[in-house]
């Protein structure tokens, strides 16, 4: 069973991402302890841990408040995951079963046809499944554990709006390019399609911000 720590950790983590607490926030540690019935100590833990993951700041004498993510977090998060995944996708590309190659392409492929309807959200299953399971694939828990912390923020910008119906159809292409790189055993193409695609997902999000389409 998780920890009292854990626990909270998860559920402020998902109120967060969520959009439940929004951007600037503030976040008042004798609440949430008020609030779940529990003593001071693992809502400091479970802050900690939200402060490490950069989803919260803390300032002196003012508190503790819900990050307001900014162009220098999407440039750190998408550099970190391109370096994770430019080496995941080259040992899945190698070791990845086919069959579960093919499965994800058939999800992205039904997942591209459900959002030209208007529905997304099969992409973004199908999308965080892909990279998830490309990392995985390598059995490296480092590798894992690196990729993870960079998931909340990733789920965050989408609710704040990033990855909108705009970019759906390019990330498909790329997310397809991947997989049949991968099917083929080609690494370097593999490799090479998952660091465009991090670059291009750097890029489209940038600009997202910069034109206020994500609210921050």
């Amino acid at each position: 069973m998780d920890s009292i720590a854990e626990q909270l950790y998860r559920i402020l983590c998902d109120r967060i991402t969520s959009g439940t607490y929004a951007p600037g926030s503030r976040l008042d540690p004798q609440a949430v302890a008020a609030e779940f019935g529990v003593s001071r100590t693992p809502v400091r833990e479970a802050l900690a841990r939200l402060e490490l993951d950069q989803l919260i700041v803390t300032r002196p004498r003012s508190g503790t408040f819900v990050a307001r993510p900014g162009i220098t977090d999407v440039h750190e998060v998408c550099q970190l995951r391109k370096g994770i995944e430019w080496v995941a996708t080259g040992i899945a590309a190698r070791s990845m079963p086919l069959e579960q190659i093919a499965d994800l392409r058939a999800e992205a492929v039904e997942a591209l046809a459900r959002a030209e309807q208007g529905d997304y959200e099969p992409f973004f299953a199908s999308d965080s499944r892909l990279h998830n399971e490309i990392v995985a694939a390598t059995g490296n828990a480092r590798l894992i554990r690196a990729r993870s912390s960079t998931e909340p923020f990733v789920q965050w910008l989408r609710v704040l709006g990033a990855t909108g119906p705009h970019r759906i159809a390019g990330s498909t292409r790329r997310h397809l390019q991947i997989l049949d790189a991968m099917a083929a055993r080609d690494t370097t193409a593999a490799q090479e399609a998952a660091a465009v695609h991090l670059d291009e997902v750097e890029e489209w999000t940038v600009a997202d911000m910069e034109s206020k389409a994500i609210a921050t």
